[in-house]
């Protein structure tokens, strides 16, 4: 070989030496910058504040509520003759609404359905107001009313459809009528101060009254809780029920619509039912439907109201017995702590028919005088009706140097 071509023959060899060494070489890894972030501190979530206590509540009950008939028909007319505002619009709760101050949970008797639906049923007398007519109780501050009662079915199952509706969709608790017995039975539980109130109501008049018996719901059919007839067969579903509520409530109110239309005092069922209420667990007990004022009484710690007359009761323009209360009671969690009793009249027919009014001196003394009297027959009347202590004598001063 020449020596030129050996020489190049080794300088190509070199090359491929070092090319392969080159290629064997561990490579450099270059890493890209890394971003640095400031970590943000996690956020700390505080703990969940406990809830209140419950405090105790105020409850105030009233009488016979009865929006249609008459009460319609009246404020109809004040609307026809241009007149208009709050004090039309709420007639009849416009002159005791102020003592609905101060209370967590107004509750009533609505003595008729709110519908334009059905047929009357045949009966003495027959109540409706128009669904709008709700409105009254809402702007008053009613937040919960019994339907069981001799009104509630006047225009059959429709007017009760309508009327559990129209409750319904002006978030007004109901209790004591449904679609069938099992509903009419179920408690309305009512959470106010961090209490849970089940509400409970039912009908019996005894065993002679000109009520017909579809006003009474029955397993497959409309209407209210209770018997046409056996007040036995309601003292069971008062003891079922008011044990059942207690497991899901504080405190259980069962309304009664029961006794005899203008009677003096309760019949002996009416006692024998609000002793089972009480022995059942029943916190106090409310009743209403003879138009008049009843008694008061503690069975134990638990008030018996029997019944709180005639309210805003649009089924009579004059009523003969114009004597009414309002019920203002407290409650914890253990029971009844008190009451103030409110005395009223039902109205000043004919100037202002339908619009309840409350009494002041003598007037509201001579009424609380009047519930005295009714409750004397009572083992333990009300305390809250003992006449208040006279005053104290004060001591003339001694003359100056005497």
């Amino acid at each position: 070989m020449n020596p030129a071509r050996r020489h190049a023959f080794r300088t190509l060899a070199l090359v491929c030496t070092l090319g392969l060494v080159a290629a064997c070489a561990p490579r450099a890894t270059v890493r890209p910058e890394v971003e640095t972030r400031q970590e943000l501190p996690l956020a700390v979530t505080p703990p969940l504040e406990p809830p209140p206590p419950p405090r105790p509540i105020t409850l105030l009950a009233g009488g016979d509520v009865t929006l249609g008939a008459h009460y319609e028909e009246w404020v109809d007319g004040l609307r026809s003759k241009s007149q208009s505002g709050p004090g039309v619009d709420g007639w009849g709760f416009s002159e005791v609404k102020p003592l609905f101050a101060g209370a967590d949970l107004v509750v009533v008797n609505l003595e008729c359905p709110f519908t334009t639906r059905g047929a009357p049923i045949p009966k003495n007398f027959n109540f409706r107001a128009r669904p709008s007519t709700v409105q009254v109780l809402v702007d008053a501050g009613v937040r919960a009313v019994t339907l069981a009662n001799n009104h509630l079915m006047d225009y059959g199952p429709d007017g009760v459809a309508d009327t559990l509706a129209t409750l319904d969709a002006a978030g007004i608790a109901h209790f004591g009528a449904g679609r069938t017995l099992a509903e009419a039975r179920k408690p309305a539980i009512v959470e106010v101060g961090g209490l849970k109130i089940a509400f409970l109501g039912y009908l019996i008049l005894g065993a002679a009254h000109p009520e017909p018996a579809v006003v009474w719901a029955t397993e497959t059919s409309a209407g209210v809780a209770g018997h046409p007839s056996d007040w036995t067969v309601v003292e069971k579903m008062v003891r079922e029920d008011v044990t059942a509520a207690r497991k899901e409530a504080d405190l259980v109110i069962p309304f009664f619509h029961w006794g005899r239309e203008g009677s003096k005092g309760p019949d002996a069922y009416q006692v024998a039912l609000a002793k089972a209420a009480v022995e059942s667990g029943a916190a106090a007990v409310l009743g209403a439907h003879p138009h008049v004022l009843h008694g008061m009484e503690r069975m134990g710690q638990v008030p018996v109201f029997y019944s709180l007359g005639n309210f805003v009761f649009g089924g009579n323009w004059n009523p003969r017995d114009k004597d009414s209360v309002l019920v203002k009671a407290r409650f914890d969690r253990s029971g009844y702590l008190g009451s103030e009793l409110f005395p009223l009249k039902t109205d000043r027919y004919p100037e202002r028919p339908i619009q309840p009014y409350p009494l002041a001196g003598a007037d509201a003394q001579a009424v609380l005088q009047r519930l005295r009297n009714a409750s004397a027959i009572f083992a333990t009347p009300l305390s809250e009706l003992a006449p208040a202590a006279p005053a104290a004598p004060v001591s003339a001063a001694a003359p100056p140097g005497s």
